[in-house]
């Protein structure tokens, strides 16, 4: 419970209502379209998830663990943009401008229209945006901002949701592209008022294992762009690098040969990736056995390993089940689900898949195989590092049960046991 204090002479939304004309209604054949000028972060990937670049006038939110990369990234960016002949403020509550300033020292580029301000007033950094007048604002974080005429705390609902609503009346205004910062609660939730996460344009989440150099960004919400867009990034001592292709990069460390190993082809929006979906089988020692998965859906796993014990009679009820995606991703599309079951295949029989297939495909629950969207996509990705086979649900091959494309066999499969026989020969 907040108590709100009601102020019926002046509204506390710092003249909302008085900065913006009346509207009238308009018939939606009468509008007329705008070309949106974009302007680039300095990152391809960073790029990719926005829709293709900074919109002016756009307020999106940052959101991710602590210590995970999110200021280095939004600095990073800040500095590029400046580098590009752009105003940049970057307001910080957490820290001071000796503190950013140690963090620049570590990047490449440094811009020369690049404005620090240690404030959290929300009063007095609108001042200073007015006057400098940049074409990109972060601030970080909007846990730190506060607003003298409310009467709560900095971090409260009530003063995260109204400062959210004063920058977001300030960015469609002057016009200033805004990025927020937000903490992320112990579930993973961006903290605060879910009303936040509504207002702004757009939602990002930066993930990444601390203990793994890559870091993700992913879209979860953006009305200028594609939300199924991951940017994927190489955390390096000078800062975060993009990474080109991640595809070679996950399957570099990767064992040939290995029990219980499976590639798989997976698509991040637009983009074809290759991950290695690691799976072991082991007999347990405890009266239930136990289940563990890492970087896919807990659920899934423990579906696909029923289907395999039903449709298939593999023996899985006395058996720990281990399911890891090497390189720290998380995959989340059902297409994988072949290659978790195949990896969880080998390792229970204990024979090594043979070497060069990737596996693409959704399971059902009566152990069929279903058709997945952009196959072109990704038997080209799977062609590019040399594969020579991709096993893939045989109504994406059109009713034929093999074919070639340019030196790789795409071999189509109707259920699990299909995919036995022809992987592991049973």
């Amino acid at each position: 419970m907040v108590e709100t204090a009601v102020d019926e002479g002046v509204s506390h939304r710092s003249g909302l209502s008085d900065v913006r004309t009346a509207s009238s209604p308009r018939l939606l054949q009468e509008v007329e379209l705008t070309d949106i000028a974009r302007y680039s972060t300095g990152s391809e990937e960073f790029d990719r998830v926005l829709g293709g670049g900074i919109i002016p006038g756009s307020l999106f939110l940052v959101g991710g663990d602590p210590g995970i990369g999110k200021s280095t990234l939004l600095l990073q960016t800040a500095e590029r943009v400046a580098l590009s002949g752009g105003t940049v403020l970057y307001v910080t509550g957490e820290e001071s401008p000796q503190q950013v300033k140690l963090r620049a020292e570590r990047l490449t580029s440094h811009g020369t229209s690049l404005y620090v301000l240690a404030e959290t007033d929300l009063a007095q950094v609108e001042k200073h945006v007015q006057g400098l007048k940049p074409i990109f604002l972060i601030i970080d974080s909007i846990q730190t901002m506060f607003r003298s005429d409310l009467p709560s705390a900095p971090g409260s609902p009530q003063q995260v949701r109204e400062c959210t609503l004063t920058l977001l009346r300030m960015a469609k205004d002057l016009p200033v592209a805004t990025c927020i910062v937000g903490h992320v609660t112990k579930d993973g939730a961006i903290a605060g008022p879910r009303l936040m996460e509504h207002m702004v344009d757009a939602v990002l989440y930066f993930e990444g294992d601390r203990h793994h150099r890559f870091r993700v960004l992913r879209a979860v919400k953006n009305r200028f762009g594609s939300t199924n867009e991951i940017g994927i990034f190489d955390m390096q001592a000078n800062g975060l690098m993009d990474v080109v292709s991640p595809s070679e990069l996950f399957l570099s460390e990767r064992s040939i040969g290995a029990v219980g190993s499976a590639v798989v082809a997976s698509m991040e929006g637009t983009r074809p990736m290759l991950a290695e979906v690691q799976a072991l089988v082991t007999p347990t020692a405890f009266g239930t056995p136990r289940r563990m998965a890492s970087g896919v859906d807990y659920n899934r796993v423990t579906l696909l390993m029923a289907v395999l014990e039903k449709r298939v009679g593999m023996y899985l009820q006395g058996q720990d089940a281990y399911v890891n995606v090497a390189g720290g991703m998380k995959v989340e599309e059902p297409a994988i689900d072949l290659g978790i079951a195949m990896a969880i295949v080998s390792s229970f029989r204990d024979r090594a898949i043979q070497p060069g297939v990737v596996f693409v495909g959704e399971v059902g629950l009566t152990g069929e195989v279903r058709a997945v969207m952009r196959m072109e996509d990704r038997v080209r990705e799977a062609q590019k590092l040399g594969f020579s086979r991709v096993v893939v649900p045989i109504k994406n091959v059109e009713g034929k049960s093999s074919r070639h494309f340019d030196n790789i066999k795409v071999i189509g499969i109707g259920s699990l046991q299909d995919a036995i026989h022809v992987v592991l020969g049973e």
